[in-house]
């Protein structure tokens, strides 16, 4: 494939939209084995009653992505992108398969032991994410928007297909002994069968499609050394050679510093949407939220609406007039959305189901909203290789909100007693 027939890429709906599906497979893939463990709370909760487990898995995970992901991101110029995403998928398909073998071994019994183990691949599956996550948008970054927003909409739709599969199994196995189990078991079984199919497409499929090549080559042209095992992949050996015409001073590129105080208010935007969230979501849901005529299935249903808006929310940016492009107004955005702390107090304490549900609902759209608006808007403007360090930087705001939430979180038991 020459570059002249790569520069007619972008104007190939069929390999455009294959590449948005693969992308949303992808997304899907790097948090489906995480929502898993989230989703299935009801079923650690009867395991380890005494230790917090949503709140507990939580917090284990989120420092390894944090470190994890500060480290790729300072040197994410020189490390070689497509080893960095398959390293990440695979360590979630060892880390979900590794579940399985946890609880068969164990039978499904409680204990420190197994709760230990699920701890230690909690924080497997956060080095995965800082992995995957990063590197996926990084790469994404300088393709289309689209790109990003589909792999976006697959993180949220691994939480919509989680929940709704929990649901699912709840009324499945409802009624057998150990029926809780069972569920959980098919979850992890799932989650194993979508990380090893995002092995295959990122190793074999992804690289070879056209409109793919052609971003990866301009990066190349652009001075990004991150896409070479990638062209290579794809059949593009010497990427030195597509450079010649292009002196030293078009090569050049924006330090992360400078990157970094360019978009600060960006980078403040996604740590302050997941501060928010993440401070609420999932412990305050699964502790916080008393009993109602729902029963066992409040906490469930909960889970389920914000996951089904988030992902819905991750697709209005794509009508171009409901997109929020405006830093001022996405900033604003932002910030309004810390009237909900007071909102999920108030009705934890006073208010019925349905004004609950409706509080999550509205978490989790504002949630996928403000994320793909922040992701998508960020990099215009960028070469390839500054992009690609722009997004990481983004996901690493991202993860420091979702650990500073994590932490957060624990406040809401303050006062509680068991605390």
């Amino acid at each position: 494939m020459t570059i002249s027939d790569e520069n007619e890429a972008p104007t190939r709906l069929e390999g455009k939209f294959k590449a948005t599906v693969v992308c949303f497979i992808l997304g899907l893939g790097s948090l489906v084995a995480w929502n898993s463990m989230l989703t299935v709370g009801d079923y650690y909760y009867k395991l380890f009653p005494r230790y917090h487990p949503s709140r507990v898995l939580t917090i284990v995970y989120q420092p390894f992505a944090l470190v994890t992901m500060l480290i790729l991101a300072h040197n994410e110029s020189r490390i070689n992108t497509r080893m960095r995403n398959l390293i990440g998928y695979t360590l979630f398909f060892a880390g979900t398969l590794l579940v399985l073998v946890l609880d068969v071994a164990t039978s499904g019994k409680g204990g420190i032991g197994h709760y230990i183990g699920l701890c230690a691949l909690s924080a497997c599956f956060g080095v995965a994410d800082a992995h995957v996550q990063g590197g996926m948008v990084g790469d994404m970054s300088f393709m289309c928007p689209e790109f990003i927003q589909s792999f976006l909409a697959g993180l949220a739709a691994s939480g919509a297909l989680a929940s709704g599969l929990r649901l699912l199994s709840k009324v499945a196995f409802e009624k057998f002994d150990d029926g809780l189990r069972k569920g959980a078991i098919l979850f992890f079984a799932i989650s194993t069968f979508f990380e090893f199919l995002c092995i295959i497409l990122y190793a074999i499929y992804f690289p070879k499609l056209s409109i793919v090549k052609y971003y990866r080559s301009k990066a190349a042209l652009e001075g990004s050394k991150t896409v070479s095992a990638d062209l290579a992949a794809a059949g593009i050996q010497n990427k030195t050679k597509l450079q010649v015409g292009f002196d030293a001073k078009q090569l050049e590129r924006l330090s992360n510093k400078q990157l970094l105080l360019q978009n600060i208010d960006y980078a403040a935007d996604l740590f302050l949407i997941y501060v928010l969230t993440l401070s609420i979501f999932p412990g305050f849901l699964y502790e916080n939220t008393g009993s109602h005529q729902l029963g066992t299935w409040y906490p469930l249903v909960l889970i389920a609406m914000y996951n089904i808006l988030d992902l819905i929310s991750r697709y209005i940016p794509l009508i171009k007039y409901l997109k929020l492009e405006s830093r001022k107004g996405i900033l604003i955005a932002v910030l309004s959305r810390f009237l909900l702390i007071p909102g999920f107090y108030f009705t934890a304490k006073y208010g019925a189901q349905g004004w609950m549900i409706l509080l999550v609902s509205f978490l989790g759209l504002t949630n996928g909203y403000l994320t793909v608006c922040v992701l998508t808007v960020a990099p215009k403007g960028y070469k390839g290789p500054e992009q690609n360090a722009l997004g990481n930087l983004l996901v690493l705001f991202l993860l420091f909100g979702i650990f500073v939430g994590v932490a957060l979180d624990w406040l809401w038991l303050i006062g509680k007693s068991g605390f």
